[in-house]
């Protein structure tokens, strides 16, 4: 995008030097608007679909989604019901949640960014960049020193000062690494009291010699029945909710 900003640039600049005619302009989708060169409705429309195809990854990797679903997909593999609750009701479910938590944010966004673009106080560019603030601050609150201090060695980038001078580039890939050693923390954990019962299940079945019938047979009706008396769903994802608000 920064490229496509230097092009555009060029070619007006070329264009009010040499005093040359508005047709090449067109030809890249650009026309000449009152405050100077602006993209054309067809050239919009190309770009907003490009940028859509990129809207499922941004959704997401930089979105609560990424450690809901991973969580979810945890919970599922330990109480050992395969497809039960389905993918596309736990896809349904994470994208919800995500959906309230970043309300705000995305309001924010709305606010700071499209909104006075809308009404001409903004240039695209500075709303792009009053636009990104509440996101980064988003990312920069869950993201861990430890891995953005990765990147910015990866990247080579100047040590910031502060949060608000870390880059996207930087900041995006370590909010992702962030959420998925939470996630698997938090799996991790959600494991643990499912997998007792297996063992105590495998035990005594092969104290009883019962080893022609699988332990998880028997153990997952006690796994759902442990579940569903201390009201799993609402306590995984009361939790999960609340870490997002801490």
């Amino acid at each position: 995008m920064r490229l496509w900003r230097i092009l555009v640039c060029g070619i007006a600049g070329a264009q009010m030097a040499l005093g040359a005619a508005t047709e090449p302009f067109s030809l890249l989708g650009i026309t000449p608007g009152k405050n100077g060169a602006s993209l054309s409705v067809p050239m919009q429309i190309v770009i907003m679909l490009t940028l859509m195809t990129l809207l499922p990854a941004a959704v997401m990797s930089i979105t609560p989604f990424l450690r809901i679903v991973i969580v979810l997909h945890f919970l599922r593999q330990a109480l050992g019901t395969q497809s039960t609750p389905s993918n596309q009701v736990l896809l349904g479910l994470a994208m919800f949640l995500s959906l309230l938590v970043m309300q705000p944010v995305m309001a924010d966004m709305y606010h700071q960014g499209w909104e006075p673009m809308e009404n001409g106080q903004l240039t695209p560019e500075k709303a792009l960049e009053q636009g990104t603030k509440p996101l980064h601050n988003f990312l920069a609150k869950f993201a861990r020193e430890k891995d953005i201090r990765l990147f910015v060695e990866i990247s080579h980038a100047p040590a910031p000062r502060t949060a608000a001078d870390l880059d996207m580039k930087v900041l995006i890939p370590a909010y992702i690494l962030s959420e998925l050693k939470t996630g698997f923390q938090i799996g991790a954990v959600l494991f643990l009291p499912f997998l007792i019962i297996d063992l105590v299940i495998a035990s005594v079945t092969l104290s009883i010699g019962m080893v022609q019938l699988p332990p998880v047979m028997i153990s997952a009706p006690f796994k759902i029945l442990l579940f569903v008396l201390v009201d799993g769903w609402n306590l995984v994802i009361g939790s999960l909710m609340r870490s997002f608000y801490s």
